[in-house]
C-alpha cells in the first residue's frame, strides 16, 4: 500500500503496526460496512483499534479509503498534525476509540455491542483488534467471559498473534477464546484470502476471535 511509504516519525513502533496491515486493508477492503462520507451513520459496522500503539499501518488504511486527506501522513506525530501515536477519535475521522493502555478495547467493544443491542440496532457488527500480548491483561478475561455467556453475536475479536504474549494459555489463543464460548477461526495473518475466510465464518448466536498469525515480533 503506497500511503503506508509516506509515513515516518515512528519507528520504534514499526513492527506493531506493520503485523496489524493485512488485517486491515481485508477488513476496510471486504468486511466492514463504514463509508468515508457517513462516518457516523449510526448503522455503520464499527471498528476499534485496541492494538493502538504504531497506527500508522491504521493511518494508511483509512487515508487509502477516503477517510482524511493523503497528505496528513506526511506529518505522523508532528506538532501540528491530528496523527498522533496513539489514535484519538476527536482527531481523526474514521477512529472509533482514542488507544491508550492496552487491554481496554476488547471490554469497550462489549460495551458497544451491548448498546447497539439495547438501542434495537441489530445491523451493525462491531470488531475489536487486539494483540496477543494484550491479553496477558485481565480485564480481557472478564470481556472474552461476558461476551461469551451472554452470546454476544456481534462481536468479533482479532488477535495479532507475533508471539509477543508472556502468559500463553493452554492450547494456545483460540483455546482461551473457546472455553468461554466463542467460536473461533485461526489463519495466516499474510493471506488475504484466509483472512477474510477467517472473519465471514462467525455464527449467528456466540461472538467469534480470529487469531491472526504473522512472524514473530522478536526474531
Amino acid at each position: 500500500m503506497a500511503a503506508l511509504y509516506r509515513l515516518t516519525g515512528d519507528e520504534k513502533h514499526a513492527p506493531a503496526a506493520l503485523s496489524t496491515l493485512d488485517v486491515l486493508w481485508v477488513l476496510y477492503d471486504r468486511i466492514l460496512r463504514v463509508d468515508p462520507a457517513r462516518p457516523d451513520d449510526p448503522d455503520r459496522d464499527r471498528f476499534l483499534l485496541s492494538k493502538g500503539h504504531g497506527p500508522a499501518a491504521y493511518y494508511a488504511v483509512l487515508a487509502t479509503k477516503g477517510f482524511f486527506p493523503a497528505d496528513w501522513l506526511d506529518d505522523l506525530a508532528g506538532p501540528g498534525s491530528r496523527l498522533g501515536h496513539h489514535p484519538d477519535r476527536n482527531l481523526v475521522p474514521g477512529v472509533e476509540i482514542s488507544a491508550g493502555s492496552l487491554g481496554h478495547g476488547l471490554g469497550l467493544g462489549v460495551g458497544t455491542a451491548l448498546g447497539l443491542r439495547a438501542q434495537g440496532r441489530t445491523a451493525p457488527h462491531v470488531y475489536v483488534l487486539v494483540g496477543d500480548a494484550e491479553l496477558d491483561e485481565g480485564s480481557n478475561h472478564e470481556a472474552i467471559a461476558y461476551a461469551g455467556a451472554t452470546g454476544l453475536a456481534s462481536l468479533t475479536a482479532i488477535v495479532i498473534d507475533n508471539r509477543s504474549a508472556t502468559h500463553g494459555w493452554p492450547g494456545g489463543i483460540a483455546a482461551r477464546f473457546a472455553v468461554n464460548g466463542w467460536t473461533t477461526a485461526e489463519v495466516d495473518g499474510r493471506d488475504h484470502d484466509d483472512i477474510a475466510r477467517g472473519l465471514l465464518t462467525r455464527s449467528p448466536d456466540r461472538p467469534h476471535v480470529v487469531v491472526a498469525r504473522v512472524e514473530p515480533k522478536f526474531s
